[in-house]
């Protein structure tokens, strides 16, 4: 819901000079609630500002404990608001996600759509669970790969070269793909 480990890549990469972008994929933002089967949800225009506010107005205590208030603080000094990919018109080199549904849903977009620039992009999943120790975690992975991408003679021909170094050293695997514009 381009919240956590999407918007800890966002900064680490915008931090070291990225042009950066996060979305995400599903069809509202949900945040953990007071309990497990009751999250809160909130549409994709809601500035963070206001979902923070919302927030402390429910259990302030709680929200700063488990973290989400310190989360959306960040967010907000990011961005505005969250933002869903499906909604967004721009074009990228390279799309990276955090979670194999995620991963699937940008294929299954970017593939359902018209393919009008037939410009390439190179979509990449790295697997990060979803709290904020290996959100940290997962953004230097992020950041890794798009380092060595960036020091490329020629990203596109060197992805899965790159890519295979960072699986071994890393030890972990990842997903990539192909899709159109």
């Amino acid at each position: 819901s381009n919240q956590n480990r999407s918007m800890e890549a966002h900064h680490l990469l915008s931090k070291k000079g990225f042009r950066t972008k996060s979305y995400g994929t599903g069809s509202c933002v949900k945040l953990p609630g007071v309990t497990v089967d009751k999250p809160n949800v909130y549409d994709f225009d809601t500035p963070y500002e206001k979902i923070a506010e919302d927030l402390r107005n429910k259990d302030m205590s709680f929200y700063t404990q488990n973290g989400l208030l310190n989360m959306l603080d960040r967010n907000k000094r990011i961005k505005g608001k969250p933002e869903k990919f499906q909604k967004c018109n721009e074009e990228f080199d390279l799309i990276v996600t955090c979670q194999e549904r995620v991963f699937d849903q940008v294929l299954e977009y970017l593939n359902e759509r018209e393919q009008v620039s037939m410009n390439l992009v190179h979509v990449v999943n790295v697997e990060i669970k979803d709290n904020h120790e290996e959100a940290t975690l997962g953004s230097f992975i992020i950041y890794d790969l798009v380092e060595k991408l960036s020091n490329t003679e020629d990203p596109a021909s060197d992805i899965e070269t790159v890519i295979e170094f960072l699986e071994k050293k890393r030890n972990k695997r990842f997903l990539h793909s192909l899709a159109f514009y």
